[in-house]
């Protein structure tokens, strides 16, 4: 399976002011599989990878070690019978996060020794590397300055990754090419393969059970695996204190989802709870890659950060499919007309829309109005500007919502996604849910 986040990776090898990079992503995302297939097809003689939970004694050793780059790299040879050469070798350190004297000596590597191509990675690295937050909310990574590391977000699949994955090439570069005459004549094959992909996900274990099977069943085995492993995780790494609040919220995001005002109520998840119980929870989860924390942003004008509202937010997961697993969504809904979009009050077409805005690297947040009268699903950040985007489950495209923020910040056009095919108005360009990646590529 090829992944479009392999660009990035050979982008950063040809930089000329290659830093040490941190792969950061939800467990089983793929990033391990990325670094191996990168180091294979670039590096395939001069790789050195070392996996920090299971080589317990390069661990140990370099726990014992000074922070020198070079005292690391001569612990690895002498434990793993090899040659580092920088400027030659592909370094790979994966579970990081099982030792902090590894973490925080990538730092030095590109201070003393740039010529080295470092990459690392690890599960839950987010909770290792976060030291605290400023005050605006925005994360800070570990004790690295600026500018001393890169940092690569993996997401899971796309939709488009999915379809490239199941043999679709033709139908996959048709829609990259925003071809929608032609995509529209086959409107019904794209709706069946996006059904597809809604039960299956990018889980990159549960993309490839169903390229080699199949079999929806096996697929659901996989995420079910996947989320007893998060489970474990909760208990591995989560506090005393926070582990049945963690829990509880993981529990309860498709619930919230499921309402039909889909922002998040701490009264919810039980009765009288409140913010201050359970903000470091979210905090957790959101650090461990494994939740998407959706701001309402007032007013909706660039740059979306600055006008969040921190009060207000929408809480999804990182991947539709296990939101489906975890929802109890049965495969006989993708034989069902339209229900598996509708499925949940239509839970499973927000979270589809948000991962993948966030996998083609948009900024995104949601805009309703003071009232509550008026709210839409998404905005985008454009190069020229923000654009108001609304997720229909279905082919229902009436959006009042969609006209009063027209009204009242006037964009250069509004978007609208569902199960219709493109159409292109004179306020609002129509874009079928399976092609609602590319409004990114309009707008950048």
């Amino acid at each position: 399976m090829n992944r479009e986040i392999s660009s990035r990776i050979n982008e950063w090898n040809s930089g000329r002011k290659r830093k040490p990079l941190i792969l950061m992503g939800a467990r089983q995302v793929g990033k391990t599989w990325l670094m191996k297939s990168f180091a294979d097809k670039t590096y395939p003689r001069q790789s050195v990878f070392v996996n920090l939970m299971k080589d317990e004694s390069i661990r140990n050793a370099l726990e014992s070690s000074d922070l020198d780059p070079r005292s690391i790299i001569e612990v690895i040879e002498l434990k793993k019978n090899v040659r580092i050469v920088p400027g030659e070798t592909l370094l790979v350190l994966d579970e990081v996060q099982e030792s902090p004297r590894a973490l925080t000596a990538l730092k030095f590597f590109n201070e003393d020794l740039p010529e080295l191509a470092v990459m690392a990675a690890g599960s839950l690295l987010g909770l290792s590397l976060r030291r605290g937050r400023q005050g605006d909310g925005k994360r800070v990574r570990g004790s690295f300055p600026v500018g001393k590391v890169e940092f690569l977000d993996v997401h899971p699949m796309s939709f488009w990754e999915f379809l490239q994955a199941v043999g679709e090439d033709v139908k996959l570069e048709k829609l990259r090419q925003r071809q929608w005459n032609l995509v529209s004549l086959v409107h019904d094959d794209y709706v069946r393969l996006l059904k597809r992909y809604f039960f299956v996900g990018g889980m990159p274990e549960a993309v490839l059970d169903y390229v080699e099977t199949g079999d929806l069943r096996e697929v659901r085995k996989t995420q079910k695996a996947i989320l007893r492993a998060y489970d474990k995780d909760f208990e591995k790494h989560a506090t005393p204190s926070l582990l049945a609040k963690v829990r509880l919220l993981w529990g309860n995001v498709s619930a919230q989802l499921a309402k039909e005002n889909k922002k998040f109520i701490y009264t919810a998840l039980r009765t009288g709870a409140r913010a201050r119980e359970y903000e470091e929870a979210i905090q957790w989860l959101d650090d461990a890659a494994m939740v998407s924390i959706l701001r309402r942003v007032s007013p909706p004008r660039m740059p979306l950060g600055a006008n969040a509202d921190f009060s207000a937010f929408k809480l999804y997961m990182h991947d539709v499919g296990l939101l489906g697993a975890m929802s109890g969504l049965r495969a006989e809904a993708l034989l069902d007309g339209s229900s598996v979009f509708t499925n949940f009050k239509g839970a499973m077409t927000e979270q589809y829309v948000l991962q993948e805005l966030l996998g083609a690297g948009a900024e995104i947040g949601y805009w309703s109005s003071e009232k509550g009268d008026a709210e839409v699903d998404f905005v985008v950040q454009g190069a020229t500007g923000v654009f108001p985007l609304e997720a229909k489950a279905a082919c229902n495209l009436k959006a009042q919502s969609l006209k009063t923020y027209r009204e009242f910040f006037r964009p250069q056009i509004c978007y609208r996604s569902s199960l219709e095919k493109f159409t292109d108005g004179r306020y609002v360009r129509d874009i079928p849910l399976y092609g609602v990646r590319s409004i990114v590529e309009e707008v950048s």
